[in-house]
């Protein structure tokens, strides 16, 4: 059976709060990006994961090899701390963030072609038809 782990990190990305949850399952990583606006408090936070963690739109997986934690106490506290000063998101979860960026642009972009493309075959029709229109009693 394997394990699955969530981790939530909150940072301040000018001139907004982000938050993002990773998950990690399977062996998986997938990520999704949340805006706070204001610097949340913990209670805060709390009852955002409570109400709306099902609502979160995730990446798509990406391969994840979880590291093996030493034993040694000094270099658990080590890494802690730089975890809770790091700079933020690791990379694994810049680039799932990445994937799902571009995925939403090539989906907005089919969409808006679709949609440039019927407009343009009702003007046609709409020309045509008006065409039809002028020579019906010749």
């Amino acid at each position: 059976m394997d394990r699955a782990s969530g981790r939530l990190t909150v940072f301040f990305e000018d001139p907004f709060w982000v938050g993002v949850f990773e998950r990690v399952s399977d062996g998986k990583l997938s990520v999704s990006k949340v805006t706070f606006g204001t610097e949340p408090r913990d209670y805060d936070i709390l009852e955002f994961v409570l109400k709306n963690y099902y609502k979160l739109k995730f990446s798509p997986a990406v391969e994840y090899e979880a590291r093996k934690s030493a034993d040694n106490p000094k270099r658990r506290q080590r890494e802690a701390r730089k975890q809770v000063q790091g700079s933020g998101i690791g990379t694994k979860s810049q680039q799932a963030l990445q994937m799902q960026r571009e995925e939403m642009k090539t989906k907005r972009k089919r969409i808006s072609k679709e949609q440039r493309e019927a407009e343009k075959q009702r003007l046609f029709e709409l020309k045509q038809q008006k065409r039809k229109e002028k020579h019906r009693g010749h």
